[in-house]
């Protein structure tokens, strides 16, 4: 049975006004992709390779122990001139981690990812959290979603995927795919098709800056 929410309620963006959910164009339709937890040896270069072919840009939020194990593929990232952001060292979950180690986790992360934007691992994160994080690093903006693909999902296939996002997608939302082996069996499918469609559809593609 699912426990997430594919398309982001309204009232939930209300709890947390300070997060980044989405942010419509004035002209023209934009979406942000993004993607969660890698950088991963093979799986983010298959995802670097389909964001060129529809010369797309995305942020990509790693985790910072993934960045230490696989710096060459995190420089691919920057290289092609995507974002990268904060996740954490090692993809805690706020609600079940203490506050101290907590942050102590974002700053372990932070000295290899050099960005102003973050995104709490499963988006839970506490309110005490949260106001820590923004004394410790004023500039830091939190990342949450508007619409999840689901691709972390074991119990639905790479259609269901796709159409996840392609039937929730609008001007200005942010997009949640994840570049990791568990993710992989259908983002492998469900990124191209939905990249092609939001091409056909005239979105054009933003990073989260």
């Amino acid at each position: 049975m699912r426990n997430y929410l594919v398309k982001t309620p309204w009232w939930l963006r209300v709890l947390y006004p300070s997060g980044f959910w989405r942010n419509p164009a004035k002209s023209g339709k934009v979406v942000y992709l993004s993607f969660d937890d890698g950088p991963h040896p093979t799986i983010t270069p298959f995802v670097l390779s389909v964001l060129e072919e529809y010369n797309a840009k995305a942020t990509f939020f790693c985790i910072g122990d993934n960045v230490r194990k696989f710096p060459q593929i995190f420089r691919q990232i920057i290289d092609r001139n995507h974002v990268v952001g904060n996740h954490t060292f090692n993809h805690l979950n706020g609600w079940k981690t203490d506050d101290e180690t907590y942050l102590n986790n974002i700053r372990e992360a932070s000295q290899l990812i050099p960005s102003n934007v973050f995104r709490p691992p499963y988006g839970r994160m506490k309110k005490s959290q949260w106001r820590l994080l923004k004394k410790a690093f004023p500039e830091m903006k939190v990342i949450m979603w508007d619409v999840l693909s689901g691709d972390f999902d074991f119990q639905i296939d790479d259609i269901t995927c796709a159409e996840n996002v392609i039937q929730n997608v609008s001007n200005g939302s942010v997009i949640v795919f994840h570049d990791s082996e568990k993710a992989f069996p259908r983002l492998e499918k469900a990124l191209p098709k939905v990249m092609q469609f939001l091409k056909k559809e005239g979105y054009r593609f933003e990073v989260i800056d």
